[in-house]
C-alpha cells in the first residue's frame, strides 16, 4: 500500500478468472466499484461482466496498458490478486508512482522479500531459524543432501535436490541456466536439504501502523514438482511450541520489514525443527 492513506473509491483488479471475481465480489460488499481488463481469449470471461467497468488489454502484463485502463475508468487503486504482476516490484512501484494506491505490500519490500537470499538474511537478522547455508564452492563433505535453488526464483524452477558430492556441479550449472533464463538472475543458494520435512505456512496481515498479525498456520506438504496440490488449515498434529515458533516469527519477521497488506511466511517443519523457507508477498 501506498505510505498516505487515501480513500478508495474504485479499485481496478489486474487478473483474470476466479482471482478476479472473487477481488470483484469483494469490493462489491465493500461499497467500491471495479475495473476489469480482459484479453481476447477472456472476451466472455465471467470476470469481465460482474465487473462496474472492463477494458480490454493485450496482457495481463502489460504495465502501461493496466494504468492506462485505470486512468480511463478513474480507477483510484489497483488491485494485483495472485500472479501475474501480484510479486513484481516495478509493476507496485509504477502504481504507487502513478498516484494510485497498491493493494498490497510496498514496492521496496517485494523486492527485499521476493528474494530467497535477502529474505533468508533478514530472517537471521531477527532471530528466525533457517537451515545451514553453503558456499557452492565449499560444501563440507558431511553436508549431503543439499538443495540447490535460485535467489530470485519460485515455483521450483531452479531447484535440485544433490544428494551426494559427485552431482554438486551438474545441479549447480543446471539450475543457474534455469534461473537466468526464468528469473534473468543466475544466482543461486545451497542450504542443507530437509529430508521428509513438511511444508507449513502461516498467513500474515499488516498495516500502516506498524501492526501485523497472523492468522494461524496451514499445511502444504501434498505438493508435486514443488507445486502445492493441497492445503490443510489449520496444520494438524504440530507441537505447541513449534506451532508458537511458527507464528510469532512470522509476525517479527514482517514487522522487521515494515510490511503491510497480506502476505505468507513459509516454513519446513521436521518434528521439533522449524526452518524459515521464504515470504510470498502476496495473498495466498
Amino acid at each position: 500500500m501506498s505510505t498516505a492513506p487515501r480513500p478508495i473509491t474504485k479499485v481496478l483488479v489486474a487478473n483474470r478468472g476466479e482471482i478476479a471475481r472473487r477481488v470483484i465480489r469483494g469490493c462489491t460488499e465493500s461499497g467500491l466499484a471495479s475495473t476489469a481488463v480482459f484479453t481476447d481469449v477472456d472476451a466472455t470471461s465471467p470476470h469481465r461482466h460482474e465487473a462496474t467497468d472492463a477494458v480490454r488489454v493485450s496482457s495481463y502484463l502489460d504495465v502501461e496498458a493496466l494504468l492506462a485502463a485505470a486512468r480511463e475508468t478513474g480507477a483510484d487503486a489497483v488491485h494485483p490478486g495472485y500472479g501475474f504482476l501480484s510479486e513484481n516490484a516495478g509493476f507496485a512501484r509504477a502504481v504507487v508512482e502513478a498516484g494510485l494506491t497498491w493493494v498490497g505490500p510496498s514496492p521496496d519490500v517485494i523486492e527485499l522479500m521476493g528474494r530467497k537470499d535477502r529474505a533468508r538474511e533478514v530472517a537471521e537478522r531477527v532471530g528466525v531459524p533457517v537451515t545451514p547455508r553453503y558456499e557452492p564452492d565449499a560444501v563440507p563433505a558431511d553436508a549431503y543432501p543439499v538443495l540447490v535453488k535460485a535467489a530470485a526464483g519460485g515455483g521450483g524452477k531452479g531447484m535440485h535436490v544433490v544428494r551426494e558430492a559427485g552431482g554438486l556441479a551438474d545441479a549447480l550449472a543446471t539450475a543457474a541456466r534455469e534461473a537466468a533464463t526464468s528469473f534473468g538472475d543466475d544466482t543461486l543458494i545451497v542450504e542443507r536439504y530437509v529430508e521428509g520435512g513438511r511444508h507449513v505456512e502461516v498467513q500474515v496481515f499488516g498495516d500502516t501502523h506498524g501492526d501485523v498479525v497472523h492468522l494461524f498456520t496451514r499445511d502444504c506438504s501434498a505438493q508435486r514438482r514443488h507445486q502445492k496440490i493441497v492445503e490443510e488449515a489449520p496444520a494438524h498434529d504440530l507441537p505447541d511450541a513449534v506451532r508458537e515458533l511458527l507464528q510469532s516469527s512470522s509476525v517479527e519477521l514482517s514487522k522487521e520489514v515494515g510490511y503491510t497488506s497480506a502476505g505468507t511466511v513459509e516454513f519446513l517443519v521436521l518434528g521439533d525443527e522449524a526452518y524459515f523457507l521464504e515470504m510470498n508477498t502476496r495473498l495466498q
